[in-house]
C-alpha cells in the first residue's frame, strides 16, 4: 500500500494511474481554456462571481492531468500536487474577495504560494457551471424522478440575433428626399437600413429601419436632430439579447407523477448519498408516507444548488430543495406553505463531478488525465 494523506491507496491503483497519467500526450493550457469556456461559458456566471483561470504559472504551461474538486483547500491541494497535477479546476472558487497581498499568512494564500511554487494552475467556472443545460443544477434534478424542468432565470444569448444593439426607426416626410437620407444614415452607422411602405391616414409612407451598435446610434441621433425636417415618427428601441431556454440559475422542476413529500426526501437522501437533510414543513403540508396517497403531495420543485435563497425566493412551488438558506427565508417559505429540503451547501454540488469528469475527459479528446479528488468534502457533519 502506498500513502496518502488521510488514506492509503492500494500500489496497484497507484501504478495504474501513473500508467494513464504518462499516455496522456497533454493540451497548451490556452487550449484547455477554450474547451472549459465551451463546455460552460464564463459569460453565464452570475455578475458578482469570480470564475475563470484565477492562478496561472509561466507560460508555456502544458496540462497533462486535470485535478476536479468542489472546494481547494490546503487538503485538496496536497493531494493534487501528488497527483503531479497541471491544472485543479475548483468549482468553487479559492479567490473570490481580492487579495491583498500573497504571503505564508493566510491558508488562502498559502494556495496560491503552493500553486505557482508547483506549477499548478488553478480555474473555476461556478455559477457558470450552474446555469449550462449538462449542469450542476440539472444534475440535481435528476434526484427527483421524472420531471420536466426550466430555469427559473434564464441567462440570455451572449450576442443579440442581429447585428446592433439599438434599432432606429423612422417615416420619411418627401419620397424624393429617401436617397439623401439613405446615403447619409449609411454614412455614419455603417449599418444595413431597410425600407418598407406603409399606410397611414389613407396615405402611403415610406419607413426606414436600420439597426445600430451604441457607438452609431449617438452618430445617428446626432445627423437625425440636424436634418428634423426630412423625417418624422422617430422611434429607438433598445434590442434584447433572446433568453436561453435550457440555460440560467436554479431550476423549476415538475413532477410527472404527482407524490407525498416523504418520497421526495428519500429520493434526494438516495441521489446525494446522504443518510440525513434538514426539514422544515409548509403551513398546512405533512410529511406522508413513501409510496401512499398524502394531502401533501408534491407536483413541482423549485430548486438551486449552493445556496438558494435569492434564487428561489417568491417562486412558487410545493417545495424548495438546496443547500442552505437563512433562518429568515426559511421562515417566509413555511409561511407560504413552501416546505424546505436543506442539505448543506456543498452536498448539493460535489456529486456532480463524477459526471463532469465524463464531460471533460470528451471534452478533452482523452488527452488530458482527469483525477477527482478523494479527500474533498462538506465541511459540516451531522453528530
Amino acid at each position: 500500500m502506498l500513502a496518502l494523506p488521510g488514506r492509503l491507496v492500494p500500489a496497484a491503483v497507484q501504478l495504474a494511474r501513473s500508467r494513464v497519467r504518462h499516455s496522456s500526450s497533454g493540451m497548451d493550457l490556452k487550449a484547455v481554456l477554450s474547451a472549459l469556456n465551451d463546455l460552460a461559458a464564463l459569460s453565464f456566471a452570475e455578475s458578482w462571481d469570480n470564475v475563470g483561470l484565477l492562478v496561472e504559472p509561466s507560460p508555456p504551461h502544458k496540462v497533462r492531468t486535470l485535478f476536479l474538486t468542489n472546494d481547494l483547500t490546503e487538503a485538496v491541494l496536497q493531494e493534487a500536487l501528488q497527483a503531479k497535477a497541471d491544472l485543479v479546476l475548483s468549482y468553487h472558487p479559492p479567490i473570490f474577495r481580492p487579495l491583498k497581498r500573497v504571503t505564508w499568512g493566510t491558508w488562502k494564500e498559502r494556495l496560491v504560494v503552493r500553486a505557482l511554487e508547483g506549477r499548478v494552475a488553478i480555474y473555476s467556472p461556478h455559477t457558470a457551471l450552474d446555469a449550462v443545460p449538462q449542469g450542476v443544477n440539472a444534475w440535481l434534478a435528476k434526484g427527483l424522478g421524472a420531471c420536466t424542468s426550466r430555469p427559473i432565470r434564464p441567462c440570455r444569448a451572449a450576442s443579440h440575433p442581429t447585428e446592433g444593439t439599438h434599432r432606429v426607426e423612422l417615416s420619411i416626410r418627401h419620397p424624393q428626399d429617401l436617397d439623401a437620407v439613405l446615403s447619409a444614415l449609411k454614412g455614419v452607422s455603417n449599418a444595413s437600413i431597410t425600407c418598407f411602405s406603409t399606410r397611414a391616414d389613407g396615405e402611403e409612407q415610406v419607413r426606414l429601419s436600420l439597426n445600430c451598435t451604441q457607438e452609431a446610434l449617438t452618430r445617428v441621433v446626432a445627423w437625425l436632430s440636424q436634418h428634423g425636417g426630412l423625417y418624422e415618427e422617430m422611434e429607438i428601441l433598445a434590442l434584447e439579447k433572446p433568453l436561453l431556454p435550457h440555460t440560467g440559475m436554479g431550476r423549476l422542476c415538475v413532477l410527472e407523477e404527482p407524490v407525498a413529500l416523504a418520497t421526495v426526501v428519500e429520493r434526494v437522501k438516495s441521489h446525494l448519498k446522504l443518510a440525513h437533510v434538514r426539514l422544515a414543513l409548509g403551513a398546512g403540508r405533512s410529511l406522508g408516507e413513501c409510496g401512499s396517497p398524502s394531502d401533501s403531495q408534491v407536483h413541482d420543485v423549485a430548486l438551486c444548488a449552493g445556496s438558494g435563497s435569492s434564487v428561489l425566493q417568491g417562486v412558487q412551488a410545493d417545495l424548495y430543495l438546496t443547500g442552505e438558506m437563512s433562518h429568515h427565508d426559511v421562515l417566509d417559505a413555511t409561511a407560504q406553505g413552501i416546505s424546505v429540503v436543506l442539505c448543506e451547501h456543498s452536498n448539493t454540488e460535489r456529486g456532480f463531478l463524477s459526471e463532469l469528469r465524463d464531460l471533460l475527459c470528451a471534452h478533452l479528446e482523452n488527452r488530458v488525465q482527469v483525477v477527482l479528488s478523494q479527500c474533498d468534502r462538506d465541511p459540516l457533519s451531522v453528530v
